[in-house]
């Protein structure tokens, strides 16, 4: 009996002790550490917090920076794909469209042509471009054709599009005449030689340039040019206008640019080197008078050499005075008459003793 009773105390005291852990948590619930200690001894593991457990993360295949610089290329290729169709297309629309095409010469304009350029010479050098693309239209080449016509200094060729062409040309200013085999033309100051416009009256008031022939190069006549170019800009300084009295200009030697000057008593070939033109066309001007005192003739004058000047070089000539002051020999028996300082020259030629007159009236063909 008293082993029954105490088995029974025995039970009640196992089931109160099973209890009691259940209303347990209600002490701890302010302290949520406090609890997760409770559980801990409960489980009879360590008293010391555990961390949580961590996720596994899947990683691609590529880094992400590397992924980011492949789908900017890609983007890039597929912009670049849509830019090549759309140039396709516009290249082949304009190319082959009806739109584009030159149709007759009524789709050309000029400007610029006045007086000595017609339509028609400008016509010709595109009269296979009539019924082209008006893309395939070479416009450095129809350039170089344009600038090759007589009177044309420069040209351009631009495209207006859909279907034109605007041609703007430069008239050749003519600067002096020129003698080229017997015949009589104009000249710029590139040294292209311009043909007298045909059934127009025109009025030029020039020197006439010897010296030069038409088979010459370009590139030497222009030389000669820039010569004649410096040698009237210098005679009209100072408002002098010392090229009105020009008749002639000879050009053959550069290194003695000879001049005609048109005078009522008789015209004079004067020698003028290649430098100091005015000053030593001021020697003639002071002392043309004077020399006519002194020479029956007075047919041409050198003023290449320093301190004088020779009268007359190719001809023996008497003094009209037979008192007028004796004249220094010179060169090869030729007269000397003293004169300002002038600059030595190299090289003494055969002067050009006939004089032209100067082309003052009108010409018409």
């Amino acid at each position: 009996m008293a082993r029954k009773n105490a088995s029974s105390i025995a039970d009640e005291e196992f089931e109160a002790a099973v209890r009691e852990p259940a209303a347990a948590p209600s002490r701890f619930d302010d302290t949520p550490l406090d609890a997760a200690l409770l559980d801990a001894e409960d489980e009879g593991e360590s008293p010391f917090l555990r961390g949580q457990k961590r996720v596994p993360v899947r990683r691609g295949a590529l880094p992400r920076k590397t992924l980011d610089r492949v789908k900017s290329v890609l983007w890039l290729l597929l912009l670049a794909g849509i830019a090549g169709f759309i140039a396709v297309t516009l290249y082949r629309y304009a190319t082959q469209s009806w739109r584009f095409q030159l149709d007759s010469s009524d789709n050309i304009e000029l400007v610029g042509a006045h007086n000595n350029i017609t339509r028609q010479q400008v016509l010709d050098v595109f009269a296979s471009d009539i019924e082209r693309n008006v893309f395939f239209v070479p416009l450095a080449e129809r350039k170089r054709q344009l600038e090759q016509i007589p009177w044309v200094e420069s040209a351009s060729v631009m495209r207006l599009l859909p279907n034109r062409l605007r041609v703007s040309v430069q008239e050749g200013t003519p600067v002096a005449f020129v003698e080229i085999n017997s015949r009589i033309a104009l000249i710029d100051r590139h040294g292209v030689i311009l043909e007298m416009p045909a059934g127009q009256q025109v009025s030029y008031s020039f020197p006439v340039i010897v010296g030069m022939a038409d088979n010459e190069p370009l590139s030497t006549r222009a030389a000669r040019m820039k010569i004649y170019g410096k040698l009237i800009k210098e005679l009209d300084s100072g408002g002098t206008q010392y090229s009105r009295d020009l008749s002639d200009v000879d050009l053959s030697d550069l290194d003695d640019v000879k001049v005609t000057v048109a005078d009522p008593k008789g015209a004079v070939l004067v020698h003028l080197g290649s430098s100091d033109f005015l000053e030593r066309f001021r020697i003639y001007v002071s002392h043309v008078q004077e020399w006519r005192t002194q020479f029956i003739v007075l047919k041409s004058v050198d003023l290449r050499y320093q301190h004088q000047v020779i009268v007359n070089p190719d001809e023996v000539s008497t003094p009209a005075n037979a008192g007028a002051p004796p004249l220094s020999a010179g060169q090869g028996g030729n007269q000397t008459a003293p004169a300002a300082n002038q600059h030595a020259a190299t090289k003494k030629i055969t002067p050009r003793v006939q004089a032209k007159p100067k082309p003052q009236a009108s010409t018409q063909n």
